[in-house]
């Protein structure tokens, strides 16, 4: 009888678990679809187009929750009052109609539904998928933060323009204009490597949570540390290219840098040298730790 009890509430379980997967994808599939197309075709706002980094990192998002789920089921079913609060909020987002509300309803359900599903253990469990999917939501922080970003365009055309100079060019710098060869380059809030920033920032953490260094702070912050100073240091010289194509009368070369997929090709050798770079991180930390135990021995 015990056995029959405990078998009819899997089923029960499964079952609930399966409505709510079934009704998430009516919900979402939609919307997501549309961030994909518009992140792979860049038919989507340029603030969005900020969060294209969704394209890897929501999958992987899915992928780690099923490689949780087995923990994720022997979890006792707990519900936490937060839980429902954000259902509640998600729910009202999802309904308002307003896109940037919509999107955001996404992350606040999946955290509900960890909340009221299984209590803080779920939710912690499911803890680092969430902030994947939550940072690779669109939303408006990169216009709020364009008008901030006027201290870092100075620097990268100032940078740029010395770095021409010393090529032998003829350069002039005004703010954020470089003037080579009597023609102009603005290094617009867009150009100012935001985007590369943000996608920089997110793939340092995954790189981070696959190899386990997450867990030592002091590997995280030298890592994404290096990767912030690489990211910029990447936008200087893809923007010193940019003025000499375009200074130069290179039109061909400056539209496949500038918005075509030379501009991908670009950012993807960029974010692959990030994993030397923790490769190098991770086995210098370690041998520090191994000679202060040597040395304690």
């Amino acid at each position: 009888m015990q056995i029959q009890r405990q078998l009819k509430n899997k089923n029960s379980s499964q079952l609930m678990s399966l409505a709510l997967l079934g009704i998430l994808v009516l919900l979402y599939a939609p919307l997501l679809l549309y961030w994909w197309d518009g992140w792979v075709k860049k038919s989507i706002s340029i603030e969005h187009e900020y969060f294209s980094h969704g394209i890897i990192g929501l999958p992987f998002a899915g992928y780690l929750c099923w490689m949780n789920r087995k923990k994720w089921q022997r979890l006792p079913n707990t519900s936490h009052p937060l839980g429902a609060a954000l259902l509640v909020v998600g729910g009202i987002f999802y309904l308002s109609g307003v896109s940037e509300w919509v999107n955001i309803s996404f992350p606040l359900i999946l955290a509900g539904l960890c909340l009221w599903l299984k209590g803080i253990p779920g939710f912690k469990l499911q803890g680092f998928p969430l902030i994947l999917v939550l940072l690779a939501t669109p939303t408006s922080v990169p216009y709020l933060i364009t008008p901030y970003t006027l201290p870092l365009q100075s620097f990268i055309a100032g940078t740029a323009g010395f770095i021409l100079t010393q090529l032998g060019m003829q350069v002039i710098v005004d703010g954020i204009n470089i003037y080579v060869g009597g023609r102009i380059v603005e290094v617009a809030p867009y150009c100012a490597g935001l985007k590369m920033l943000f996608t920089t920032f997110y793939v340092g953490l995954m790189l981070l949570y696959w190899t386990g260094a997450l867990s030592s702070r002091r590997k995280s912050i030298w890592f994404l540390s290096i990767a912030v100073l690489m990211s910029i240091s990447a936008n200087i010289v893809r923007n010193t290219l940019l003025s000499f194509f375009h200074g130069t009368g290179q039109e061909g070369a400056f539209h496949w840098l500038h918005d075509s997929w030379g501009g991908d090709v670009y950012s993807a050798i960029m974010l692959l040298l990030l994993i030397p770079v923790l490769n190098w991180i991770d086995a210098y930390f370690s041998e520090v730790t191994e000679t202060q135990h040597e040395g304690e021995a």
